[in-house]
């Protein structure tokens, strides 16, 4: 009885560690997504600012 008791929770702390891995990777690739979108738009204006100026 308490083998098969520890094996179920061992199989939902697995499974919660998977969905808190999933988690983790997902919120990561939003902020490395953001952080690049950022940098996007700063090389944007930078080489339209770059531009004007030289065009004077």
């Amino acid at each position: 009885m308490g083998r098969t008791i520890l094996t179920v929770v061992g199989v939902i702390l697995a499974l919660w560690l998977l969905m808190s891995v999933i988690g983790w990777v997902l919120s990561m690739l939003k902020l490395f997504f953001f952080v690049g979108f950022v940098a996007v738009l700063v090389f944007l204006v930078v080489t339209l600012v770059a531009k004007g100026a030289k065009s004077r």
